[in-house]
């Protein structure tokens, strides 16, 4: 990779829809290879994926909480994992270092649809402890990080 194709990601990570003639005229590169490169990337996988990103308030979902697990061993890591990737609401899931083994995400609809989310949690094989935080605002919310040009 070198610092066009960076321009490009740069360029669709603020907007994903954006067409290849339209970053070819930003960069001063042909239409061909913006295309051609765009392609490399997504073959490397180096971008995996185009989504969308909701405003959790406007469907339907008011609450967002963080929610930290603690298992009683380490061979429950791989069903709870499975499990976790299974449930609608947990957006996000980490395995981490530290007192906690996993950190998720949450979004959902009210404090009564989170207590529901959490005793489904609390209910998984090896789950031991669990400390809930809630999301009072969300300050930022990117989904990568790119080097900077003087990171190269």
């Amino acid at each position: 990779m070198d610092s066009l194709d960076y321009e490009i990601l740069n360029i669709l990570k603020k907007n994903a829809r954006k067409k290849a003639s339209d970053i070819s005229k930003e960069i001063h590169l042909s239409v061909s290879t913006v295309i051609e490169r765009i392609r490399k990337m997504e073959s490397s996988g180096v971008i995996e994926a185009y989504t969308i990103i909701t405003n959790e308030h406007k469907v339907g979902n008011d609450l967002t909480a963080l929610m930290e697990i603690s298992l009683d061993h380490p061979r429950y890591n791989e069903s709870f994992s499975t499990k976790i990737m299974e449930h609608p609401n947990i957006i996000s899931c980490y395995y981490l270092t530290g007192d906690f083994d996993f950190m998720i995400k949450i979004s959902c609809r009210s404090s009564e649809h989170l207590e529901q989310i959490h005793k489904w949690i609390k209910d998984q094989e090896g789950v031991r402890s669990t400390k809930t935080h809630i999301v009072l605002r969300n300050i930022k919310n990117i989904y990568s990080s790119l080097p900077s040009a003087e990171e190269e």
